[in-house]
C-alpha cells in the first residue's frame, strides 16, 4: 500500500514563530527599498536649505532680505520667499556650519515623521487589535518612503516641522478645548503662510476661541519680525508676497496646485485667472463643506485631512513636498477597510483597501522623482501626459469626493463609518 505523502507543517495564525518571520522580512524589505527611492533625491543636495542659509549670510552683511537671489536651471532664479518671521527663527542656523545645520533639520524631520505616524496610527491599531510595534514600524518606513517625505528631507525643507504644530492642535489641543488651542496652527502660519487654511478651518467649524488664538498668534509673530527687520517686513507684505514668480515656474510639474495644472495648459503663458479663481471658489466651497461635515461628526483627522487637501489644491505653488496630506487620507482609507468587516461589506472593503493601496503606491513613486519633465515650458498636450503630470492634483480631487467620514461609536462598540464611497 502506497503511502500517501506527507505535507510539511503549515504556517497558521497560532504559530508565533512563523509570524515574527514574516514581520522581520516585512520591516527588512523596506528598509532594503528605501535607499533606492531616494538616490534620485540624492541630486537636490539639501538646495533649498542651502539658499535658506546663503540668504541668512546675505541678510546678516547688511543686504535686504528679499533682494537675494540664486541662478537656478530650472526655475531661472529663486529667492528667498518665505516670511520675515521664518527668517529670525533661521538666522541662527547661518551661525552654524552648514553640515551641521544639514543634520539637525534631517533628524528633526525624521523624528517629526515618527511622532506624527504615531498619532495618526495609534488609534487604529487599538481599533483593529493590530500589532502595535511592527504596524508603527511598517507605518513610519512607508511614510519616509512617500514622495513628499523624501523631497523635505533632501531638499532641506521644514514642512515636517509644521506638520507637528498642526496636528498637535487639531488631533489634541482643539477637540480637549486647551486654552493654548490655536497657538501651533498660528505659529505655523507665521512661518509659511500655507497653514493659513487651517485658521480658516477653525473659522467654519466655529471654533472660535481656537480661530481667535491661532490669529493672534499669527499676528504677534509677524509683529515681532516687523519691529526687528520693520523694512523687510514691509516689502514682504506690500509686493514680495504678490509676485508668484519668485517662487518659480507655476507650470513646473512639481507645482500639483489647480492654478499648475491650467499652467500646464498654457504655458508660457500665464492661466486666465478668472477661471483660476472659480475653480477655488469650487473646491474650496465643497472641500469645506465635507470638512466641516466631518468636524461635526467629531471625525478630527478626516476634517484636518480634507481642509489640507483643499489648501494644497487652491494655492497658487504646492510642491510635491508641501503635500503631507495624502499620510492621513491613506491611514482613514485603510481604518475604514479594516472596519468593513461584516459579510455584507465584502465589496466596500476591496473598494476602501484597493483606494488606500493605489494611493500609497501613487504617492511613493511620486510625480517628479522619477520623471525628467525638462527644464522648458511645455504645454499638457495628450492625454496620458496630462495623467502624468497632474497626479497629486487628480488624486486630491478624487479623495475630497471618497474620503469615508468616521462617526462616533456605534452599538456594540463598532466605529460607524458615514458618507462612504460607493463600490459600483
Amino acid at each position: 500500500m502506497q503511502a500517501e505523502p506527507v505535507a510539511p507543517p503549515a504556517v497558521t495564525e497560532d504559530d508565533p514563530g512563523g509570524r515574527m518571520v514574516r514581520r522581520l522580512v516585512a520591516v527588512v524589505a523596506l528598509l532594503a527599498v528605501l535607499p533606492a527611492l531616494y538616490l534620485p533625491g540624492l541630486v537636490h543636495n539639501f538646495f533649498d536649505l542651502k539658499i535658506y542659509m546663503s540668504a541668512m549670510d546675505w541678510w546678516t552683511a547688511g543686504n535686504p532680505l528679499y533682494d537675494y537671489v540664486q541662478p537656478d536651471r530650472v526655475q531661472g532664479e529663486l529667492y528667498f520667499t518665505y516670511p520675515p518671521f521664518s527668517a529670525l527663527l533661521l538666522w541662527p542656523f547661518g551661525l552654524l556650519r552648514l553640515g551641521a545645520t544639514v543634520t539637525i533639520f534631517t533628524v528633526l524631520t525624521v523624528l517629526a515623521v515618527v511622532l506624527t505616524t504615531r498619532w495618526l496610527v495609534t488609534p487604529v491599531i487599538a481599533r483593529h487589535d493590530l500589532p502595535r510595534t511592527f504596524t508603527l514600524t511598517v507605518a513610519v518606513l512607508l511614510v519616509l518612503a512617500v514622495e513628499s517625505t523624501r523631497e523635505t528631507i533632501t531638499f532641506g525643507q521644514i514642512n515636517m516641522l509644521l506638520v507637528v504644530l498642526i496636528l498637535a492642535d487639531l488631533l489634541f489641543a482643539v477637540p480637549q478645548a486647551r486654552r493654548w488651542a490655536g497657538v501651533g496652527i498660528g505659529l505655523a502660519t507665521a512661518l509659511k503662510l500655507f497653514p493659513g487654511i487651517f485658521i480658516v478651518y477653525l473659522l467654519v467649524t466655529r471654533r472660535w476661541r481656537a480661530a481667535a488664538v491661532a490669529s493672534a498668534t499669527a499676528a504677534a509673530a509677524t509683529l515681532l519680525a516687523a519691529a526687528i527687520a520693520p523694512d523687510d517686513s514691509w516689502r514682504f507684505w506690500t509686493r514680495e508676497l504678490w509676485d508668484n514668480d519668485r517662487v518659480g515656474r507655476t507650470d513646473y510639474t512639481g507645482n500639483q496646485s489647480l492654478f499648475g495644472l491650467l499652467s500646464r495648459f498654457t504655458a508660457p503663458e500665464k492661466p486666465d485667472r478668472l477661471l483660476w479663481l472659480a475653480l477655488v471658489a469650487v473646491v474650496a466651497g465643497y472641500g469645506l463643506w465635507r470638512a466641516v461635515r466631518a468636524a461635526r461628526a467629531g471625525d478630527a483627522l478626516t476634517g484636518l485631512t480634507l481642509t489640507g487637501l483643499v489648501g494644497a489644491l487652491i494655492s497658487p505653488i504646492t510642491w510635491t513636498h508641501h503635500i503631507y496630506w495624502f499620510v492621513p487620507a491613506v491611514v482613514l482609507l485603510a481604518d475604514a477597510a479594516l472596519s468593513a468587516d461584516h459579510p455584507d461589506e465584502v465589496r466596500r472593503r476591496r473598494w476602501l483597501g484597493g483606494l488606500a493601496v493605489g494611493t500609497s503606491a501613487l504617492i511613493i513613486y511620486g510625480v517628479v522623482s522619477f520623471q525628467d519633465w525638462g527644464v522648458a515650458p511645455v504645454r499638457t498636450d495628450d492625454p496620458v501626459d496630462f495623467v502624468m503630470r497632474n497626479g497629486y492634483v487628480l488624486l486630491s480631487l478624487l479623495l475630497l469626493v471618497v474620503l469615508p467620514i468616521r462617526a462616533e461609536r456605534g452599538p456594540k462598540n463598532r466605529t460607524k463609518w458615514t458618507e462612504l464611497p460607493s463600490s459600483r
